[in-house]
């Protein structure tokens, strides 16, 4: 049996660079936090807090005083920072640089526009969402869908961005959308703010998935890219099954299969994957 690890799945840029960071940082005496999970894979954050980053939430944070804290590549709202200097902590700051320069940019039409809506194409809640909104000081409006689209005023100026990660096609809905139903005088301006090292892997994954038998994807439980692009690999085979350790694969899947392919999520750690294959090299 066959077992390829797809070259095009596995941290992303920006992911890559926060977990180095964190392993440079670990290296040295001093204690250190991550506010929140450095990325959503259970098994890479276990790795880490055994190395000694302590994962931390919001509310903890807002507690400590003269530490050290790693930003993790989603960013974070200007809050945090000014948190930060009040309390003497020392951040160090692996936000990616694609969601840096989209923070710039949604925070210079709010301060140039502050009458617009500012509408972000992302999932209410996400890290990196959270992080867009504080740069409008919360009045940026978050849709996730083209049916909630359907709640702006068309009759008023409308900033488009979208969250890094989001679906292009699902982004392109929604700007046909606005564009037919904005009213003049209003004006509708977008900006095409997604990752294209994200993107690419949804066609990627795909065609990888369509020429194995069966398809082990391997990624954490709630990792929103991680369950995109599972549902794409589904889509085109099958005998899809998405896992999150290799304790979790099955024998009873590899029946008469040649070929098998792993891939995972933008959040799925390359030793992982590996680690799958050498189970299923067992069977």
């Amino acid at each position: 049996m066959n077992i390829e690890i797809d070259s095009h799945s596995g941290f992303c840029h920006g992911v890559t660079t926060a977990i180095k960071k964190a392993e440079t940082e670990l290296q040295g005496k001093e204690r250190l936090y991550c506010l929140g999970d450095i990325v959503h894979n259970d098994r890479e954050v276990e790795r880490l807090r055994l190395a000694g980053l302590e994962t931390i939430e919001h509310n903890s944070f807002s507690q400590l005083h003269d530490a050290k804290v790693l930003l993790r590549a989603h960013g974070e709202p200007p809050a945090t920072y000014a948190l930060a200097e009040q309390n003497r902590i020392t951040l160090v700051d692996a936000t990616c640089p694609v969601v840096l320069q989209l923070q710039k940019r949604v925070k210079n039409v709010y301060a140039q526009m502050p009458e617009a809506q500012i509408v972000i194409f992302g999932k209410r809640g996400h890290a990196e969402v959270v992080g867009l909104v504080g740069q409008t000081d919360g009045h940026a409006l978050v849709i996730q869908s083209v049916e909630e689209a359907a709640r702006l005023d068309f009759n008023r100026d409308i900033y488009l961005f979208s969250q890094t990660t989001m679906s292009l096609d699902g982004f392109h809905q929604v700007i046909d959308y606005i564009t037919t139903h904005i009213l003049e005088p209003a004006h509708f301006h977008y900006a095409d703010t997604i990752c294209r090292q994200v993107a690419n892997r949804l066609p990627n994954i795909r065609s990888f998935a369509a020429r194995h038998d069966v398809i082990i994807f391997v990624s954490g439980l709630k990792s929103s890219n991680g369950k995109m692009l599972y549902n794409a690999c589904l889509q085109v085979n099958p005998r899809s099954y998405i896992v999150d350790n290799p304790a979790a694969i099955e024998r009873e899947w590899f029946t008469n299969a040649e070929t098998v392919g792993i891939c995972g999520a933008t959040s799925t750690p390359t030793w992982l994957m590996e680690s799958c294959k050498e189970v299923i090299s067992k069977f």
